[in-house]
């Protein structure tokens, strides 16, 4: 990808098929060990009450808290005195209060190449501040069902991207969470997909996501400044395609010293699988500086850190019946659906959309989701509630998303686009029941909700399937929301109205 990757993976050719091998063979390790720290004298004080009081400094330096309902962060993983202000700013906007059920913390390995991904299943973590445990059973699972995870014991041994960041949860967060340390060391931007599918269900609001990785490294500093940017625009379309094509373009640029501009690229990128396409999600940039701002102000090669969040939307959705959605207004919605996906599909691309002849309906921003068919089969189907994209944009996202993003199917083929019709459905704003009898099938959706809990079906399922208002119900509870099939009893329901029409 870029050129401290290109003759660092060439080296390591050989411990690619080794260590790789190995993992794949450690899928089970019985015996239980806590990991050592690593980088504790080195990147961070090794003294318990000289680390707290470095942290307590740190979050005195950093940028305030501006964010609500944050679900993932990315910062950097260099030592304190370089980067721990950029860090500490993000985990500022977090809510210290806030109980996580786990936080996954996602880094790009520094020392040794191998397929997919290490997940450190075999003990707890250890830092100065203490012992955190790792959430073992969910790290199994993982492993279990995902060829694309394993355990490496030689993954952890000497990295820091991961335990970097665990002794700022541990000064920042008031409540106890279980930890995921995940280490990438992949190279392929597929095995990045995979993991991004089977960690993409726990991005849901009660877990947190640190995504540990510095920017540009060893440029002068006035050329880091115009990288960094680059880059970090480029994680804001939320579109992994652009990520890639700009750090080619940042390498293509040679400039001075420039040996990577994306140290946890492979990270970054998994997490913009988990997200693209969701209207619902907001990335907002928090502070940046690089090591020519640190107290050692050495100018002429530096590393780049940003802090990003990626919080979650909340603003209400209009009616789609105050839209007065028109026949030519249907026509440009799966017109632009019909054209993203065959050039998203088969040349990798997300087509420009004009929109300077569009009714302001199209421009309004509203709920959707697009299905995709094949022979009368669904071949998926995603969409979102709140959206504060305008609708042709909604609708676009979730051509891309429905395509590539729906974990019970694999991603289109380029063969398969001329097969596969297309439906679109636009939705009104949601409604809470008190009683079921509310619900008039045909004409609404429905929207289970319990905990984190949660599955929709649009109102054509219910026409389409001919169940019963309970089977309705059930299903959904049971194969959408997984409360079993009684679980709606207990549970919030919604309904909601759709504009549903087709090519």
């Amino acid at each position: 990808m870029q050129k401290i990757q290109s003759w660092f993976w060439l080296v390591l050719i050989f411990v690619l098929i080794e260590s790789g091998c190995r993992s794949q063979e450690s899928k089970t390790i019985p015996a239980l060990v806590d990991r050592p720290m690593a980088a504790a004298g080195s990147f961070y004080p090794s003294d318990p009450a000289e680390l707290r009081a470095l942290l307590g400094n740190l979050f005195s330096k950093a940028k305030p808290a501006s964010a609500k309902d944050v679900i993932a962060i990315i910062c950097p993983h260099a030592g304190y005195e370089f980067s721990g202000v950029v860090a500490a700013s993000s985990y500022n906007q977090l809510d210290p209060g806030k109980q996580y059920d786990n936080v996954f913390i996602i880094g790009s390995s520094h020392h040794i190449a191998f397929m997919g991904a290490s997940i450190y299943n075999v003990g707890d973590y250890q830092t100065p501040l203490g012992k955190i445990k790792v959430n073992i059973d969910l790290a199994n699972k993982l492993i279990k069902e995902n060829a694309v995870f394993s355990y490496n014991p030689d993954a952890d041994r000497n990295e820091h991207s991961i335990e970097v960041q665990v002794p700022f949860l541990q000064y920042y967060l008031k409540k106890s969470f279980t930890l995921v340390p995940i280490i990438l060391g992949t190279q392929s931007t597929e095995s990045c997909r995979k993991i991004a599918r089977a960690l993409k269900p726990y991005l849901n609001g009660n877990n947190l996501f640190v995504i540990s990785s510095d920017f540009s490294h060893y440029p002068p500093y006035n050329d880091a400044l115009k990288v960094d940017k680059n880059t970090c625009d480029a994680i804001l379309t939320n579109q992994p395609d652009r990520l890639l094509s700009t750090l080619k373009e940042n390498e293509e640029k040679n400039v001075t010293n420039l040996a990577t501009s994306l140290c946890g690229w492979t990270s970054v990128l998994t997490l913009l699988y988990m997200t693209e396409g969701d209207p619902g999600i907001a990335m907002t940039p928090v502070y940046y500086q690089n090591s020519g701002d640190s107290k050692f102000q050495d100018k002429s090669q530096v590393v780049g850190y940003w802090s990003i969040v990626l919080s979650k939307k909340n603003k209400p959705i209009p009616s789609s019946h105050s839209f007065n959605l028109t026949d030519k207004d249907k026509k440009e919605l799966l017109k632009i659906a019909r054209n993203t996906l065959v050039q998203y599909i088969c040349n990798n691309k997300i087509p420009e959309i004009n929109p300077s002849g569009f009714s302001a309906t199209l421009k309004t921003p509203c709920g959707a989701f697009v299905t995709l068919n094949e022979n009368s089969i669904l071949r998926g189907c995603v969409g979102c509630f709140n959206a504060e994209e305008p609708l042709y944009k909604v609708i676009q996202q979730m051509a891309i998303a429905s395509s590539t993003q729906d974990n019970r199917f694999p991603p289109v083929d380029p063969k398969e686009v001329s097969g596969i019709s297309i439906e679109i459905s636009v939705l009104s704003p949601m409604k809470k029941i008190s009683s079921i009898d509310e619900i008039v099938l045909g004409k609404h959706g429905i929207y289970i909700k319990k905990g984190s809990h949660s599955g929709t079906f649009l109102p054509q399922v219910a026409t389409g399937t001919g169940w019963s208002k309970e089977d309705f119900l059930g299903h959904c509870s049971r194969d959408k929301a997984g409360l079993g099939w009684n679980g709606w009893k207990d549970a919030d329901i919604y309904i909601y109205e759709a504009t549903v029409f087709s090519e």
